[in-house]
């Protein structure tokens, strides 16, 4: 997997005034890397950028974060030392524009 991928994907745009956002829900990630130096998340809800969603290292090795996401299915890829990793827990794995495999998340 190519990592300058995440590095070279835009953001999302945001929605355009007037237009009603979708409702959010909570939803927590984890990552269990506990040699990692930094973890991140990035998928299609941050424009696959890596510096927007950095995770926070727990007492136990493991990474972790909490966002706010749509309705929806979500792809995304956790960045284990500027690696892409799947996540073992995702509900499943897609192929990306880029034939990539991440994960996938459905939101409801």
């Amino acid at each position: 997997m190519d990592t300058a991928f995440y590095q070279r994907r835009s953001p999302a745009a945001p929605a355009a005034p007037g237009m009603s956002r979708r409702p959010l829900h909570l939803v927590n990630f984890f990552c269990m890397a506990p040699q990692a130096k930094s973890v991140s998340l990035v998928g299609d809800f941050n424009g696959w950028q890596p510096a927007a969603h950095p995770m926070t290292r727990m007492p136990d090795g493991g990474w972790t974060i909490r966002l706010e996401l749509p309705h929806g299915h979500h792809q995304y890829v956790f960045l284990v030392d500027g690696q892409p990793t799947l996540d073992p827990n995702a509900m499943g794995k897609v192929h990306n524009e880029r034939n990539e495999v991440v994960s996938l998340i459905a939101i409801s």
